[in-house]
């Protein structure tokens, strides 16, 4: 009886452990013009999305939007006068993503204040961290790194600036020399930044 007990919880853990992932998700394709709202640890937001600036890219988001992997993430690099970093670092939940990679695009729209873009290393490396512009950040437009050219904006805050200038910048870069514990142990990783503001939810509030 105790046996038969046991294999039932491991197979409810296993079950509830699971992350769903559908191949499908990653061929739908977003809307020309849509707006986003994040809820956040300090506010609301919306950011206005323009697909033509970085179709690659806009796709991707739409998806991850969509698929509310950009629910209950971190904002996990604030720097003042620079940028306000976020994404998903639960490797359990990007596995399946990274095996679609996000093609490389030129810069059409400016890194100017109030300008989404995804943040990337390596080529074609743009997938789930993303990154808005605190300043007119035009040398990220032509920057080079591992030979490819500069960061695509595509979206642009269009309500809730305010908001986003106030999530907490006291640790600086300083949680990018922890940026590994953060998809190890979350819990870990805010005991030593408790003051980091989070995205409770981000969803499409419009289409056009």
């Amino acid at each position: 009886m105790k046996r038969i007990i046991i294999v039932v919880l491991l197979l409810m853990v296993t079950s509830c452990s699971k992350v769903i992932f559908k191949t499908k998700w990653v061929n739908e394709k977003a809307p020309e013009n849509f707006v986003t709202r994040f809820e956040t640890s300090k506010g609301n937001f919306d950011i206005a999305i323009e697909r033509e600036a970085s179709p690659y890219a806009v796709d991707r988001f739409y998806q991850l939007v969509n698929h509310h992997l950009l629910d209950s993430v971190l904002i996990y690099r604030v720097v003042p006068k620079f940028v306000a970093q976020f994404g998903i670092t639960d490797t359990l939940k990007t596995a399946s993503w990274k095996k679609f990679k996000v093609l490389d695009e030129k810069v059409i729209k400016s890194n100017l204040k109030g300008s989404l873009s995804f943040a990337r290393s390596t080529k074609d490396s743009r997938d789930f961290d993303l990154f808005i512009n605190l300043e007119n950040n035009t040398r990220l437009d032509t920057v080079s790194y591992e030979k490819i050219i500069g960061f695509p904006a595509f979206g642009t805050v269009i309500k809730g600036m305010e908001v986003v200038e106030t999530f907490y910048s006291g640790y600086g870069n300083e949680t990018m020399d922890k940026y590994d514990s953060l998809a190890s142990n979350r819990k870990q990783f805010l005991k030593m930044f408790p003051k980091l503001d989070v995205i409770h939810k981000a969803y499409i509030l419009k289409e056009k």
